[in-house]
């Protein structure tokens, strides 16, 4: 809910995502967390937020997610959700 941005299960985010402006440059971001060692957040205050929490994909579904697992049912719904069709690098 507003103000908290991202993708939240209960008080703990699951899905980070930023903008950031500066020297005429805009660049965004998203992080999901899928397998991450969460007790990384228990030294800092994950985004600035007292009393927020964070979880991930795989702490959630009791099973071992990988960024494999999620990235191309992510990108297919990234896809949809903003009419776009995403290019790869690796693409001629």
């Amino acid at each position: 809910p507003p103000p908290f941005t991202g993708v939240w299960l209960g008080d703990s985010k699951l899905c980070a995502i930023g903008v950031h402006c500066g020297n005429h440059i805009t660049s965004h971001g998203l992080a999901l967390n899928c397998c991450t060692d969460l007790t990384w957040f228990d030294h800092i205050v994950p985004c600035g937020l007292e009393g927020k929490g964070v979880t991930s994909l795989s702490h959630e579904l009791g099973q071992h997610v990988t960024v494999n697992h999620v990235l191309e049912p992510f990108l297919d719904s990234f896809q949809e959700v903003f009419d776009c069709t995403l290019v790869s690098a690796e693409d001629p």
